[in-house]
């Protein structure tokens, strides 16, 4: 499945929010117009149905209600996400659609947390197949602090929601972390999203599988990392912890070997970068995927990620933010599958590439996406920057 459609009522940058998303999403804007949050909202329903996690830990983990409450929702108290399933970007009904709103709860004596305001199931015949609503009489304060998607005694309905969005995947690489063999020893066996454990994602990958990855991997960066010549996965017999180890051709007859502590920052992340888009079948969520890489790679990230999303007789939706040139130049990139963020004193808004008219004229004239894009998020009294007094 893929998700084909979100809306957002108050969610952080976003008043109100509905957009359609292709298999493939490339998310533009400024620095600091909501490419992130946009990503975390994704991020927040994997938080509500993943092990040890739940409502109150999604929300806890960003601060709680009032911080993810948009600055410009003013009388409306609530936050509110619609997430459409459907099998493919083609499909003509969501399979699924679920709703949630909350609020914020509590203070003074009393615990904040967030409320249930409502949550709504449907299925690709409209039929509702869960619903409740604070005020409901078999509902009270404690119920309404769960939501039924995260319950297995209440989801058997819809499990295939509660499925999808646990096989959902984010990935930033921090190639800080990677490198600091103590941080593996902290994540061994607990889920992260900025590369600490992901030695520990590939010891845990069957030995045929991970060696299937490692020599996609190796075929990549044999042309992108020079002098690199293999790279192998092995396990400290002192103390069984991984790592991954490189040989570079050297004037010794059997090459210098290096792990992953020497390496750079572009192979850590292109390595992570690629593994992530092999592993897993569902959603991923890559942020900015163009840091510490060479332009030469960048501008192949595009028609990359369009082949390897076709593996195993399906597609596998990839949702990136960036703000990459070299990137949306390719001129593979569509209309429909780039959305355009626009800050504005009423939060952010979001839509498809094809909604804004001068940018559709930019792209029937054979403009790339970047030509007709970037201009457009760029910050629009930027160039005063060079009049700036520099005493």
């Amino acid at each position: 499945m893929i998700i084909s459609r979100i809306k957002l009522t108050n969610w952080k940058n976003f008043q109100d929010v509905d957009v359609d998303l292709a298999s493939r999403v490339f998310v533009v804007g400024a620095n600091a117009s909501g490419k992130s949050n946009f990503l975390d909202v994704i991020r927040f329903m994997r938080d509500i149905v993943k092990q040890a996690g739940g409502l109150q830990y999604a929300v806890g983990q960003r601060g709680g209600v009032s911080k993810i409450r948009c600055l410009s929702a003013r009388a409306k108290p609530g936050v509110a996400i619609e997430l459409f399933l459907a099998e493919n970007e083609n499909s003509s009904k969501p399979t699924w659609r679920y709703f949630l709103s909350f609020k914020h709860s509590g203070g003074g004596i009393f615990e904040k947390h967030a409320t249930i305001l409502e949550e709504k199931v449907i299925d690709l015949k409209g039929v509702v197949v869960a619903y409740r609503k604070e005020g409901n009489k078999e509902e009270d304060n404690e119920t309404l602090k769960f939501t039924l998607l995260e319950q297995p005694n209440s989801n058997q309905k819809f499990r295939d929601i509660y499925h999808f969005l646990q096989e959902t995947q984010y990935l930033h690489i921090v190639p800080q972390l990677v490198r600091d063999s103590e941080s593996y020893l902290l994540t061994a066996n607990k889920e992260d999203f900025y590369g600490r454990n992901l030695l520990d994602r590939m010891n845990r990958t069957n030995k045929i599988t991970r060696d299937s990855y490692l020599r996609r991997i190796n075929e990549v960066l044999q042309l992108a990392v020079p002098q690199l010549k293999n790279i192998d996965f092995i396990i400290d017999k002192k103390t069984g912890v991984p790592h991954l180890e490189a040989i570079y051709e050297h004037w010794r007859a059997k090459g210098a070997k290096q792990q992953e502590s020497q390496f750079s920052d572009g192979t850590l992340r292109l390595i992570g970068f690629i593994w992530a888009l092999l592993d897993g079948q569902e959603t991923i969520l890559l942020e900015e995927p163009e840091l510490y890489l060479h332009t030469a790679i960048v501008t192949q990230l595009p028609e990359f990620i369009y082949k390897l999303q076709r593996r195993k007789g399906r597609v596998r939706q990839v949702i990136i933010s960036t703000h990459s040139y070299d990137i949306l130049n390719d001129k593979g990139i569509g209309g429909k599958e780039t959305l355009i963020l626009i800050p504005s004193k009423e939060g952010t808004k979001i839509k498809t590439a094809l909604n804004f008219k001068e940018v559709k004229a930019y792209l029937d004239q054979g403009f790339t996406m970047a030509e007709a894009v970037i201009p457009k998020v760029a910050p629009s009294n930027i160039q005063q920057m060079l009049e700036l007094n520099q005493e």
